[in-house]
């Protein structure tokens, strides 16, 4: 299976492009959604909404075995102490899966029943899976083989530019190969984080960055700060999928060689992985 530095465009001298998609709230196979063939990778969440949902590493095995599609699977520090989140690894390891992304995983809110965990902070997480591609568990002991995770980390430049530069090294330092950034609309924010970067380590990024382009749709729902102008031309007919380009131009012109896709949220919690796709194909060129 493909790891992500291995198909991102310093690699490739082609753009990436990995696809977010939520598990179903359903275990029957009939009931997960057709992602977009045409994306290098296929991102499985982790339960977003702390809905339950198809756990992310068994959806990136079935959207693998289904759809035959290159998979990441998502774990979050939130609802696992460190003993379950290294044997889920293993796990998935054994599965064949090789591309994680760790995350802390959105707070529980006073209506949640469940409790959270937080074992690891999420860069914590990230060194952990990094020790066990070296063969040492959260103990010390040494695993019977090390494992071969390519891993993956977030940022959102929504929270400040110069605040997540600081946690984006960090998180490379502890063992992050690649990056992923909530949407982004600003193509001048790509300058501004590399520099910011560039301050907090002394040196330019080492790794790939995959800029969030979220796909919007008029009655959708976005987890981003969506600009002005980008509801204006919803609400004035205009296609999510020719904002999303429109945007993506942007961040082409200012070196982004790598793409997360964001495709629309609908109020029922539904995607449209086919605004998806129709944006992957025009973006791509194909």
């Amino acid at each position: 299976m493909a790891k992500v530095t291995d198909r991102s465009s310093a690699a490739t001298g082609r753009p990436a492009f990995i696809c977010d998609y939520s598990p179903p709230r359903s275990g029957r196979p009939e009931d997960v959604p057709t992602p977009p063939a045409n994306a290098d990778f296929i991102s499985a969440a982790y339960n977003p909404g702390q809905a339950v949902r198809v756990n992310s590493v068994a959806m990136a095995a079935a959207l693998r075995d289904q759809h035959g599609a290159d998979p990441i699977f998502t774990l979050a520090t939130r609802d696992m102490n460190r003993l379950a989140l290294e044997s889920l690894l293993l796990g998935a390891q054994a599965l064949g899966l090789d591309n994680v992304i760790a995350v802390a995983g959105d707070p529980f809110g006073p209506r949640d029943t469940a409790m959270p965990v937080n074992d690891y902070r999420a860069t914590e997480l990230i060194a952990a899976v990094a020790n066990l591609n070296d063969g040492v568990d959260h103990r010390g002991r040494s695993l019977r083989a090390p494992t071969d995770f390519c891993i993956g980390a977030t940022v959102d430049l929504g929270r400040g530019i110069e605040r997540e530069a600081r946690l984006a090294v960090r998180k490379i330092a502890s063992g992050a190969h690649f990056l992923i950034t909530q949407p982004v609309f600003d193509p001048d924010d790509v300058g501004r984080f590399a520099d910011a970067c560039a301050r907090a380590s002394g040196e330019a990024l080492a790794v790939p960055v995959f800029y969030g382009v979220g796909l919007m749709e008029p009655d959708g729902v976005s987890f981003a700060s969506v600009p002005q102008w980008v509801t204006d031309d919803l609400a004035n007919g205009r296609s999510g999928a020719d904002i999303a380009l429109e945007v993506w131009a942007g961040l082409r012109a200012a070196g982004i060689g790598d793409c997360y896709v964001v495709p629309p949220i609908r109020r029922s919690g539904a995607r449209n992985y086919a605004a998806a796709r129709e944006f992957i194909q025009r973006a791509a060129g194909e």
